[in-house]
């Protein structure tokens, strides 16, 4: 047997299969489909009902052309070809379609005071090392220093210790470190762990904006379609810690060019966020005497119930009242 199916591996059950013969433009995306629900496995019956209904209607209203069909495979070809382990380039077609931040908002839905997602991009490393808070995360040395200190809180406004904290960004000329073919060490990127006051800290630079990598298919993209490659100054973040919801997100730097209408759709306001003098306090407290600038921000993370709560059944399920909750999930 075919694994997930009910049909021989031979292939020899031709009675079983609904009618491939005859197709035409009114009956070929009811006949893909039936091909599809062969399987066991009713979430996957039912995205494939969806993507081959939405595929087929695509085609049918844009009357898609023999030579725009070749085009498209020839790009999505293309953008395979590329691809590496540091080269994501089919990470960076789904931001560019607005498709990772769809994800992300339908599956992170976020009580009222929970910080917002935004997307992960396509250079987080799993190369990253585990640091101590203080420690640096960028050895750039043209790039301006910049004392990053936060606290994660849940709902509640109670710290949460030990939370695990992936940070990277770009160095001062809006590259990442996996994009350097001559890198020796992770750079620009660590793992901090929060405090037992949800307090956690580190050294990093001023980031500035950047494109997007543009010298394969995507970029060809963008210049056919008239838009421009460039993402506003940001730090990602990315927090993980048992009976919370994963918070991937990113803090974008006030008046940032770029802030409002970012290549890959990542900005929320409530995520725009100010670079500050140091104050002599704080320079005291944790010895950062030699830098000029901090950024502060105040993480909240929702608790995988208030998330759960919130894809099932809204604010009425979060306030304890059922709720019904139709459709196929996952």
């Amino acid at each position: 047997m075919i694994p997930g199916t009910d049909i021989p591996s031979d292939g020899k059950c031709e009675a079983h299969l609904p009618t491939a013969m005859d197709l035409n433009t009114d009956n070929i995306t009811q006949s893909v489909i039936d091909f599809f629900s062969q399987g066991q496995d009713e979430r996957m019956r039912f995205i494939l009902d969806r993507l081959v209904n939405h595929i087929h209607d695509f085609a049918r209203e844009t009357k898609l052309t023999t030579d725009e069909w070749r085009v498209g495979l020839d790009w999505l070809q293309a953008c395979g070809q590329i691809c590496t382990n540091d080269r994501k380039e089919l990470i960076t077609v789904s931001d560019i379609f607005g498709l990772s931040t769809l994800v992300e908002e339908i599956n992170h839905p976020k009580p009222p005071g929970a910080t917002e997602g935004s997307i992960l991009g396509p250079f987080h490393s799993l190369e990253a090392e585990t640091k101590s808070n203080g420690d640096a995360i960028s050895e750039d040395v043209s790039g301006e220093p910049l004392f990053v200190l936060c606290t994660v809180k849940d709902t509640s406004g109670t710290p949460i210790p030990n939370v695990k904290v992936h940070v990277w960004e770009a160095d001062s000329h809006g590259e990442y470190d996996i994009e350097k073919s001559n890198r020796t060490k992770p750079d620009g990127r660590g793992i901090f762990y929060s405090d037992e006051q949800g307090t956690f800290y580190f050294n990093g630079i001023v980031p500035v904006p950047y494109p997007i990598l543009c010298d394969g298919p995507v970029g060809r993209l963008f210049e056919v379609s008239g838009r421009h490659e460039y993402r506003p100054a940001h730090i990602h973040f990315m927090f993980e810690k048992d009976g919370y919801d994963n918070l991937i997100t990113a803090l974008y730097i006030q008046g940032s060019k770029y802030c409002d209408s970012d290549a890959v759709f990542g900005v929320k306001q409530s995520l725009v966020v100010s670079i500050q003098d140091m104050d002599s306090e704080t320079a005291t407290e944790y010895g950062r005497a030699d830098v000029r600038s901090i950024l502060r921000y105040e993480f909240v993370l929702a608790t995988d119930m208030e998330t759960e709560a919130l894809k099932k059944g809204g604010l009425l399920a979060v306030n304890g009242i059922e709720d019904e909750y139709h459709g196929t999930q996952p």
